[in-house]
């Protein structure tokens, strides 16, 4: 086997998760505008063929599962990443705008995850433990910082930032949900 014959698998694994990835990118970019658009469009978007589009995702339930675990990740890598670059405070503020994005981007496939969710493939109680969990982290650290006050609930924060980007939480309202997330935040500051 000569060296670019073994180099043409490593080759196309590549290229398959690029394309994956992409898809990824592009559905994400679709769902947000909350438009129902066909796995052929998101293809096209993409510049891949649908059978490359079914050959990772077989179904449009596959697709915005990837787009759904996707986005956690990205939750949760920017939590961490704006923990270590900001303040507590300010670091959950920022996060609070990735998390807005987030949502609107579940606007686009609420249905499609609702058919997920009562399969079983997602749990609602591991979701909201998730968003909990990250957002204990930041009060937490607000905590030993100073800057949040002690008695501030990671139940309680994730409650009311889901209800905010409920009544907030289109595109279009962006602002609004901008000033409420503020006041959200404003509220942590200890008392004195």
């Amino acid at each position: 086997m000569s060296p670019t014959d073994s180099a043409k698998p490593r080759a196309r694994v590549a290229e398959a998760r690029r394309n994956r990835q992409n898809l990824i990118t592009v559905a994400t970019k679709v769902f947000q505008s909350s438009q129902r658009v066909s796995l052929e469009e998101i293809a096209r978007q993409a510049g891949v063929g649908i059978g490359t589009l079914y050959r990772h995702f077989p179904t449009r339930e596959a697709l915005v599962e990837a787009v759904y675990r996707d986005q956690e990740d990205r939750l949760r890598t920017g939590a961490l990443e704006l923990l270590a670059t900001h303040p507590p405070k300010e670091a959950l503020r920022l996060w609070m705008d990735l998390f807005a994005d987030w949502a609107v981007t579940k606007h686009g496939m609420i249905d499609t995850l609702r058919v997920i969710i009562s399969s079983g493939r997602l749990e609602f109680a591991q979701m909201r433990a998730e968003l909990v969990a990250v957002v204990r982290m930041f009060l937490d650290a607000g905590i030993a910082a100073g800057d949040i006050r002690p008695d501030a609930d990671a139940e309680t924060i994730a409650a009311t930032l889901a209800g905010i980007l409920t009544v907030a939480g289109n595109s279009e309202q962006r602002d609004q949900a901008a000033r409420m997330l503020s006041l959200l935040v404003d509220g942590l500051r200890p008392i004195v």
